[in-house]
């Protein structure tokens, strides 16, 4: 829980205004290895759009930029509001709308989800489910919207009406079986979605699971022995078999290879670079990996830097 002592302190900044933000020289390709935000923007998640588009949440009032990875500029999509953080979120690319999970008592935020469309950056819907503790990262299937809960060992679930209207409301999902959330840590981050299966992997233990969404009931990954991280396995990003784990405060994405049936995986290493600094979440774009890096040994202040760092796709 070491990373949300220093998002308090950013409460205390208010509101800043973030104009287009030029992208940093790269490394001989048509891609920058390096896109800098605005500064104080203090970013935790990031997603993938249509081609080359990414979007990025802001922890400092949940204002959302949308940039493109080919210029590396970006630009304001929604605003932000007093009490509103945007930690994980995931793009529904069937109703290109943009899911964003909001935190919530347990640290800051609201404790909402929001969904925006994403070429607009209007609010949607914001829905509130009945308990939580801290809403964390998201991912999207056909049937519904999932969210991490780091605080209460639960996933918060928002049905998708097969219509394509937008959903009516949020319940919860408690999860169980092989998962045992540890007592006063960060639980439940980062979560993937592949075969009607959800992959969660907890900050607090490192270790990988499989849930089913109808049950909650959580299956250990055999990994063989191997631990993602301990207290720093953070967003999961997925790409046919291939997992990517970041663990923030180790800077660095840990490579998983899974089996089909994502009930054992193969570590096939790590990637890193001197460029990350505290990475939260990653994704894949161009056939690239991206990630943000939060910063979270940086004491955060109006104009502290930010960037997204370029990454291979193997180790």
């Amino acid at each position: 829980m070491r990373r949300f002592g220093l998002l308090l302190a950013f409460l205390t900044l208010g509101f800043v205004t973030f104009p287009a933000t030029p992208a940093s020289a790269g490394h001989g390709t048509n891609f920058p290895a390096r896109i800098d935000l605005p500064g104080g923007f203090f970013p935790e998640g990031i997603e993938s759009g249509r081609g080359t588009t990414f979007f990025v949440g802001s922890l400092v009032d949940g204002a959302i930029r949308r940039g493109d990875f080919r210029t590396g500029t970006s630009s304001a999509l929604a605003p932000g509001a007093p009490g509103r953080v945007s930690v994980g979120m995931a793009y529904q690319a069937a109703r290109n709308r943009l899911w964003v999970a909001g935190g919530g008592p347990a640290f800051i935020g609201n404790g909402e989800v929001r969904a925006y469309d994403a070429s607009s950056g209007a609010l949607l819907a914001t829905y509130r489910p009945p308990t939580v503790g801290f809403l964390n990262d998201v991912t999207v299937t056909r049937d519904a919207v999932y969210v991490t809960d780091s605080g209460i060992p639960q996933l918060v679930v928002i049905p998708l009406p097969r219509d394509g209207s937008l959903p009516s409301a949020a319940t919860t999902l408690p999860v169980t079986g092989d998962f045992v959330p540890v007592p006063g840590e960060f639980n439940l981050n980062g979560i993937a979605a592949k075969g009607g299966m959800l992959l969660v992997v907890p900050s607090s233990t490192g270790k990988l699971f499989r849930v089913d969404p109808a049950t909650g009931v959580a299956d250990e990954v055999d990994l063989g022995g191997a631990v993602l991280g301990t207290g720093t396995a953070d967003g999961l990003e997925l790409r046919g078999h291939t997992l990517y784990v970041v663990r923030n405060f180790d800077n660095l994405v840990t490579v998983v290879r899974l089996q089909s049936n994502l009930a054992r995986g193969v570590v096939l290493g790590d990637i890193t670079s001197p460029d990350l600094d505290i990475p939260t979440t990653a994704t894949v774009a161009a056939g690239r990996l991206w990630a943000v890096n939060a910063r979270f040994s940086t004491t955060p202040g109006p104009d502290t830097p930010y960037w997204i760092t370029q990454l291979p796709l193997r180790p």
